[in-house]
């Protein structure tokens, strides 16, 4: 049997402090439900309704949790929002995304790092790319990989028109020194520039930002977040390992698929989900059919409705 790594043993402890927890927390409804029964406190009714109500919050997610049972669902992920055509409408709705994935990953209690970052022509952004820091967090949002619309009326329309906008989301988890990615260093071109970022003392003074090439793959990263070429670097190779250990796996979803005789569809085009705020306001996952009405709420990063309906789906 082989050994098992340091960050499995700790994931297998958390599980276990986790179930043990729950337990206890039955544990003590069980005894409330009994002193309500012998009718000793009138008082303890409020209690064990707050009991019955936080056993079942944490019941319902370990059920969550079960589904995230993939190889990489444990790990951070990197996320990365690609405006499509339109310009500056475009650019603004992908600065729309970012904020909601911070707002989301936030309350969740995850970190958020920018590893790369390019300003919109006018507003917006033409490329951010995160480093979302938290367990699991790459099971969760990968449910989010894909195309995004946005029906609104403008406002950088003068003449007040409705708008179609879309944005792509690139999702993937961090592979921290995984053998199944094997990385020639004669394969890499490194290629270092002023960074242009918003605000420091250093941007744009030192030749700080990193862009690496993949020559076989023409697989290009870059990183200009870090003070430092290296710390850069090294972010910049997170990426392009994951990116390579992706390729990996499309590549055998597709030999697969064709031993099955099936043709999927891979194009940039298919929405996921659409974010309608005129005429009406409503956001509705296409893969699940999952409907919110608040469209406010989902962009204040209320997106849990989605991710569970998704896992759920594909369990």
């Amino acid at each position: 049997m082989a050994q098992k790594t340091t960050r499995e043993i700790s994931e297998l402890k958390r599980i276990i402090k986790r179930w043990q927890g729950v337990h206890a927390l039955y544990e003590d409804v069980v005894v409330l439900v009994e002193l309500v029964d012998e009718g000793e406190d009138e008082d303890l009714a409020g209690e064990l309704e707050a009991g019955l109500s936080r056993l079942q919050r944490e019941v319902d997610q370990l059920e969550l949790e079960s589904l995230l049972s993939g190889e990489y669902d444990a790990s951070n992920a990197i996320l990365t929002i690609h405006p499509g055509a339109g310009g500056t409408e475009s650019q603004d709705w992908a600065a729309m995304l970012w904020r909601m994935y911070t707002r989301w990953a936030e309350d969740r209690g995850y970190s958020v790092e920018i590893l790369d970052y390019q300003a919109g022509d006018e507003a917006g952004i033409k490329d951010v790319t995160l480093l979302i820091r938290g367990l699991y967090a790459y099971g969760y949002l990968k449910s989010e990989k894909g195309v995004h619309r946005l029906v609104r009326i403008s406002p950088f329309d003068s003449s007040g028109r409705r708008h179609t906008s879309f944005s792509s989301v690139e999702v993937l988890p961090e592979i921290e020194d995984d053998l199944t990615v094997e990385i020639n260093p004669d394969d890499l071109r490194i290629d270092t520039y002023r960074s242009s970022g918003a605000g420091g003392q250093h941007v744009n003074k030192t030749d700080s930002a990193v862009r690496i090439t993949h020559l076989p793959t023409g697989i290009v990263v870059q990183c200009q977040s870090e003070r430092s070429q290296h710390a850069n670097r090294e972010s910049a190779m997170k990426i392009l390992r994951a990116r390579l250990m992706e390729r990996q796996l499309a590549e055998q979803r597709a030999k697969l698929e064709s031993i099955k005789g099936e043709q999927q569809e891979i194009a940039w085009g298919s929405q996921i989900r659409s974010y309608v705020f005129c005429p009406y306001t409503m956001v509705k996952d296409h893969r699940t059919n999952v409907e919110v009405g608040n469209v406010e709420a989902v962009m204040d990063g209320h997106l849990d409705p989605f991710i569970e309906a998704y896992l759920k789906m594909k369990r």
